[in-house]
């Protein structure tokens, strides 16, 4: 437990400190404090924002008072919309939760049913299943979301006309397309693993005993190969959510779709650190937990994994543009 406390601790300090450091290159916070570009404050407005701020100290000053407020779950208020920091992220962040939760769900039922078909046709046939399956898998795999997102608009927004082209909260036609847009690749990447496990837990010892036993062939899949082959998919999972999170900040922009993806575009265009040291943070905090949920989860598939070591956390890859 100590150990992923500490992991825990290492990616939020990581994650803060790449983007407070990454923002402060980019330019000086205190356009975006004096209202933004062609603000016409004058000295001693600069002046006593530049104290209030802390902006008149060195940099490894500021960045230390950065840390302390998060250490203390004191986020700040926003230099750009003058409202406290914690209020905007949890304004945003139920939509894309519900995005993202949604895309993995998505994601993982795509993912099953391509490695069981590939499991259950026999024959002549299963050749050429699984040479088209590996070819779908693999497209969707290294497919680009903004590039997908704009196919899907062009397909059943403008020509079709029958799903909207903009996503407004929990409108279920309005999340079809940008839940497809994030799923879909993740879906490749966990059928491709989820398939080639399957397949060798189909030819392992113990389905080869059921079988022998007079078990059929989808009472073999449902209560012994499945289980097995799920299980590296599942240890992916937490990736998976954090790549999702990641993927809501081009997602949400295409579809026009509130949640914290946008707003940390428009806080990362205004050089507004602490709304996105705060939004990133809260992700980095949400892929956490998540990991820890996945360890659950695969230690209730497989009791076998009880006593192992536990993962290290990877840092997730947040999109910020500056």
């Amino acid at each position: 437990m100590a150990a992923r406390v500490g992991s825990a601790l290492l990616v939020v300090w990581l994650v803060a400190t790449v983007v407070f450091f990454a923002l402060r290159a980019s330019g000086d916070p205190l356009e975006a404090i004096l209202g933004g570009p062609g603000s016409q404050a004058g000295p001693e407005t600069v002046e006593a924002a530049t104290r209030a701020y802390a902006l008149d100290q060195p940099l490894v000053v500021q960045y230390l008072l950065q840390l302390g407020r998060i250490a203390t779950v004191q986020l700040g208020d926003s230099y750009a919309r003058k409202q406290p920091v914690a209020d905007l992220i949890a304004a945003q962040l139920p939509s894309t939760l519900l995005l993202a939760t949604l895309a993995l769900v998505v994601a993982w039922v795509l993912a099953l049913i391509g490695a069981i078909i590939v499991t259950v046709v026999r024959g002549r046939a299963a050749r050429f299943v699984s040479t088209v399956l590996r070819s779908v898998e693999t497209i969707a795999t290294v497919m680009p979301q903004f590039w997908l997102g704009a196919v899907l608009i062009l397909l059943f927004a403008a020509t079709w006309r029958v799903l909207p082209a903009t996503s407004v909260g929990a409108d279920p036609a309005g999340l079809v397309l940008p839940v497809l847009t994030l799923a879909v690749p993740i879906a490749g990447f966990l059928a491709q693993v989820m398939r080639d496990s399957l397949t060798a837990a189909d030819a392992a010892p113990f389905a080869t005993t059921a079988r022998s036993r007079g078990a059929s062939e989808v009472r073999v899949l449902l209560r012994h190969t499945l289980r097995h082959a799920a299980l590296p998919a599942l240890a992916l999972s937490g990736w998976a959510y954090g790549s999702l999170l990641s993927g809501a900040v081009v997602v949400e922009a295409l579809f026009a779709r509130p949640g914290l993806g946008r707003l940390l575009i428009d806080a990362a265009t205004a050089r507004d650190v602490p709304l996105v040291i705060g939004a990133v943070v809260v992700v980095a905090l949400i892929y956490v937990v998540v990991v820890v949920l996945t360890d659950a989860a695969e230690l209730l598939v497989d009791p076998r994994l009880r006593g192992r070591r536990p993962r290290s956390l990877r840092v997730p890859t947040v999109a910020v543009g500056a």
